[in-house]
């Protein structure tokens, strides 16, 4: 029977993209399992207001500013982790964004550019300095990818993306052989239809240009109909990957979408 409750008791977990969504969700599940933690998000509101949920109840948390792109910025949220707890056991490598979706005529270079750079690019930086700090132990990281570009290839203009969350369960796969040496386990999870406000950093320009007609099963979501899933099942899933119960997984992408993939 899996208990979730201080579980993690003595660990310290960071959580990139915490203020909102899947990573506060997960920031407040790794929170009730008893582990200290690091809340990431480069909007200054967001971080006071889950590190304040976690502290009000009972939880230990450390709130840091930082955008995942900048790796300065992400070099002194390190430093900051170390200095106030001196290690690190387990990494949530979430922040990312939807950016703008068009066709591939007028998705513009620096649309694609800006994509790419928030998800890959800053899923790369914080896992090059969190491992430092995870390889004095060992540990285990979770990436946020999604169902798209890994199942899912029908949501018109998406390519950007697409493109980089697809990137970012290859980086898992690899980085799990590499890091395996020094007890560090890597997995992703692929979220599909969840409600979260990643829409707020979404942008549609003309995308029926690039649909393709196509005619779906009646409800998009075989397991539950047209109802999404939640930020809370998703942190869940985290919080097994991370845990001790997922000890001997590494480099595996898990889905968690109520079957939506399998149909789309």
């Amino acid at each position: 029977m899996k208990q979730i409750k201080d579980s993690l008791t003595g660990r310290v977990a960071l959580v990139t993209g915490a203020g909102s969504g899947i990573g506060k969700n997960a920031a407040k599940m790794l929170g009730y399992a008893g582990a200290r933690v690091a809340v990431l998000s480069h909007t200054k509101e967001e971080v006071d207001a889950t590190v304040r949920e976690l502290t009000s109840n009972g939880h230990e948390a450390l709130g840091l500013l930082a955008d995942v792109t900048d790796e300065d910025a992400m070099l002194k949220a390190f430093a900051a982790i170390k200095r106030t707890w001196n290690r690190l056991d387990f990494l949530v490598a979430n922040a990312g964004i939807n950016g703008v979706s068009a066709p591939i005529e007028e998705l513009k270079v620096e649309d694609f550019v800006h994509t790419v750079r928030t998800n890959l690019l800053g899923t790369f930086i914080t896992i090059k300095h969190a491992v430092p700090l995870l390889k004095a132990q060992g540990g285990a990281i979770v990436i946020t990818s999604s169902v798209n570009g890994n199942r899912i290839f029908a949501n018109a203009g998406t390519v950007a993306y697409s493109c980089s969350k697809g990137a970012q369960v290859v980086m898992a796969k690899m980085l799990a052989v590499e890091l395996a040496s020094k007890k560090i386990r890597v997995n992703a999870v692929c979220p599909g239809s969840i409600s979260t406000r990643i829409s707020d950093n979404s942008e549609e320009r003309d995308v029926k240009k690039a649909e393709l007609p196509v005619e779906y099963p009646k409800g998009d979501i075989p397991l539950t109909g047209e109802t999404p899933g939640s930020a809370g099942e998703v942190a869940e899933l985290i919080w097994f990957l991370l845990s001790d119960y997922a000890d001997h997984i590494s480099g595996t992408e898990v889905y968690i979408d109520g079957a939506q993939s399998l149909v789309q």
